[in-house]
C-alpha cells in the first residue's frame, strides 16, 4: 500500500488515505483537505494524470479520480473535449461494470457531466464504446437510488442526440419501463381492483426516465411503434397522469414529460396502428355526418341546453384494453381535458391540447373522439385557453379546435363561441395585438377560422359581424409573411364565395377587389393533419424539444 501511494500525486495520496481510514464522510473530507494543504509537494493534478488514475490498481484512487473528473467537467466544455481526446471516456464506461459501488457511482457521475451539453461528440464517444449498454446493465443490477439517478440522467443526456435515440430504445426501453416507469407510476400489472393502485412518486429518477423517453418518442414512426408496444408503458404513463389529476399535482416536470410522451405516441395513430382499417368509417364520411347532430338527451356543452338531433354511441369493447389501444379511448380524452383544466404548466397545456389535436385528426376513430370532446364539455375548456398569453398554448388549442370542427355539431358550437377569441388573436395590419403571437400561431388561427366557415355560411356571417374582414384584408395586403397572407386570402376567398353574404359585405364597404387572391397565394396549409413530428432544423408546431439533464 505504501509503495503504491508513493507513486501518486499528493492530491490522490491524501484522498486515498482519507478513504482507507474508513472515517465518517465529513471527517474524511476534512482529513483529505488538510493533508493536501500541508503537503509541500501539493499541486493540482493535470488531466492526463487524473485519467491515468482511473486505471490504478487501488479502487479508492479510481473512485477519487472519477469524482475529480466529474468536478472538472462541470459546465466546462473544453475539459470534456480534452477528456475525450485523452481516451478517458472508454475507461469511465468500463468502470460502470466495476463491482465496487463507490467506483461505478463516481464513474457514472463523471459520464453524466461529460454527456451534458451541445457537443454531441461526447455523446457519440460514450455510444462508441458501448456506453448505453453498460448504463442499462448498471441500472438493472444496482439498488442504489443515487446510482439510478445518475444512470437515468446520463441516458436523458444521450437521448437528446438524434442518432442515439433508437439505440436507447433498442437497449434500454423495456428496462427503463420495468425498473423505473412502472414502479414509480404506482401502476401494477394484473391488478383487478383499481382502488388498490397507488399514487405516482414524482422522484428524480422518474423525472429523468420520463425525460429520456420523451426525447426518444419524437424519433419517428418506428420509435413511436416501439413505445406503443412496450409492455406496461402506456398504462403506467396514463396512471401517473390520473394520479396527478386526483392529487392536484399537475405542474411538475414529470407530468409534463408524461403528457408529451403520450402526445408523441398519438401522432399519426390513425395511420400507424395495426388493423387500422377496422376503424375506418363505413360509406365514406357517412359516420361523421351522422355524428354531427346530437341526440335529444345530449346537452349543449356551452349553454347546457338540449339541442335537437341524434348522438353517438361508442363501440363497446369486449376485451381488456392494453398498450396502444389505451391511447384513443374516451377515458383518455377526459384525462387530457382534466389536465387542461387544472394545470398551470404551459408545456403540459400545449401537450394535452396537442394530444387531442392528434386524436381528432383524420377520418377514423377520430369521429368518436370529436364527439367525445363535445359530450365531455371540452370545447369551452379549449376556447378559454385561446385567451392565454402563452403563444404555444394558443397555437396548440387553435389547431385542436380546427380538427374538432370537422364534426358538424362541433363546427356550429365553435363558430358561435370561439370565433370572437380567434379573431381577437389576429394582428391588424402592422399593429399586432398585445400578445404579439408568432407567425406560425397566426397561420394556425387563420386555418382554424377557414375550417369553421367552410360549408357553413352562418359561421361566415358571424365572422363578418365580428369585424374580422378588416383584419383579414389588412393581413392579406400588408403582412410580411407569405404564409400569413396565403392563409388570410384563403379565408377571404371562402367568405366571398357565399353569394348571399355579398350584399352585407357591400353595405359594409367591401367589394370584390378586397377578396381577390393574388398570384402565388392559391391553396392553403393542410388543415386535417395531426400534430407534426419533430424535424430537425425546422421550427414547427410539432417539435418536441430534446432535453438535457444536469
Amino acid at each position: 500500500m505504501a509503495q503504491l501511494e508513493g507513486n501518486l500525486n499528493p492530491f490522490f495520496q491524501a484522498m486515498c488515505r482519507a478513504q482507507t481510514l474508513q472515517l465518517p464522510h465529513k471527517r474524511s473530507s476534512m482529513v483529505s483537505l488538510d493533508s493536501i494543504r500541508r503537503d509541500p509537494r501539493w499541486r493540482d493534478p493535470n488531466l492526463h494524470e487524473v485519467i491515468s488514475m482511473l486505471s490504478h490498481p487501488m479502487d479508492p484512487v479510481k473512485s477519487n479520480a472519477a469524482a475529480y473528473l466529474q468536478h472538472l467537467c462541470y459546465e466546462n466544455d473544453r475539459i470534456k473535449q480534452e477528456v475525450r481526446h485523452l481516451n478517458g471516456v472508454p475507461i469511465l464506461v468500463g468502470l460502470l461494470d466495476h463491482p465496487k459501488a463507490e467506483v461505478h457511482r463516481k464513474a457514472c457521475g463523471a459520464l453524466r457531466n461529460i454527456s451534458f451539453g451541445k457537443d454531441h461528440n461526447n455523446k457519440m464517444a460514450i455510444k462508441n464504446c458501448d456506453g448505453i449498454q453498460a448504463l442499462v446493465r448498471l441500472l438493472r443490477k444496482t439498488s442504489s437510488m443515487e446510482v439510478k439517478e445518475l444512470v437515468t440522467g446520463t441516458l436523458w443526456n444521450l437521448s437528446s442526440h438524434e442518432p442515439l435515440k433508437m439505440m436507447v430504445i433498442n437497449h434500454g426501453l423495456q428496462t427503463l419501463t420495468d425498473e423505473i416507469i412502472i414502479p414509480h407510476s404506482g401502476w401494477k400489472r394484473d391488478l383487478v381492483d383499481p382502488s388498490k393502485l397507488q399514487s405516482a412518486e414524482w422522484t428524480t429518477v422518474f423525472k429523468n426516465t420520463s425525460g429520456c423517453l420523451r426525447n426518444v418518442s419524437s424519433d419517428g414512426a418506428e420509435a413511436r411503434q416501439r413505445l406503443r408496444e412496450c409492455e406496461g408503458l402506456v398504462a403506467a404513463l396514463l396512471h401517473a397522469l390520473q394520479s396527478a389529476v386526483v392529487n392536484k399535482d399537475t405542474d411538475n416536470k414529470s407530468v409534463e414529460n408524461c403528457v408529451c410522451i403520450l402526445r408523441n405516441l398519438s401522432y399519426h395513430v390513425h395511420k400507424e396502428i395495426p388493423g387500422v382499417e377496422r376503424f375506418q368509417e363505413p360509406h365514406g364520411n357517412h359516420l361523421m355526418r351522422s355524428i354531427g347532430h346530437p341526440k335529444k338527451n345530449e346537452t349543449d356543452c356551452f349553454s347546457g341546453k338540449r339541442p335537437k338531433g341524434c348522438t353517438l354511441d361508442l363501440p363497446k369493447c369486449t376485451e381488456l384494453m392494453k398498450g396502444l389501444e389505451l391511447l384513443y379511448q374516451p377515458e383518455v380524452v377526459r384525462l387530457y381535458l382534466s389536465l387542461l383544466t387544472c394545470s398551470h404548466n404551459h408545456n403540459t397545456l400545449e401537450a394535452a391540447a396537442g394530444a387531442l389535436q392528434n386524436l381528432a385528426a383524420g377520418h377514423w376513430w377520430s369521429s368518436y373522439i370529436r364527439a367525445t370532446v363535445r359530450k365531455e364539455k371540452g370545447l369551452p375548456i379549449l376556447v378559454e385557453l385561446l385567451r392565454s398569453d402563452v403563444d404555444k398554448a394558443v397555437r396548440a388549442v387553435a389547431i385542436a379546435l380546427r380538427n374538432l370542427a370537422m364534426d358538424r355539431r362541433n363546427k356550429d358550437l365553435i363558430g358561435n363561441y370561439a370565433l370572437r377569441d380567434l379573431v381577437g388573436n389576429l394582428p391588424c395590419g402592422q399593429q399586432h395585438p398585445a400578445k404579439n403571437l408568432e407567425g406560425d400561431t397566426v397561420v394556425s388561427i387563420l386555418n382554424t377560422i377557414h375550417e369553421i366557415i367552410t360549408d357553413n355560411p352562418e359561421n361566415a356571417r358571424l365572422l363578418i359581424q365580428g369585424h374580422a374582414v378588416q383584419k383579414l384584408v389588412a393581413i392579406n395586403k400588408s403582412s410580411q409573411s407569405a404564409r400569413e397572407t396565403k392563409a388570410a386570402s384563403h379565408v377571404l376567398q371562402t367568405i366571398w364565395a357565399y353569394k348571399d353574404l355579398r350584399n352585407t359585405l357591400n353595405k359594409a364597404g367591401w367589394n370584390k377587389s378586397h377578396f381577390k387572391v393574388s398570384s402565388g397565394k392559391q391553396g392553403s396549409d393542410d388543415i386535417t393533419l395531426p400534430l407534426m413530428d419533430k424535424t430537425q432544423g425546422q421550427k414547427i408546431a410539432a417539435c418536441i424539444p430534446s432535453v438535457n439533464f444536469y
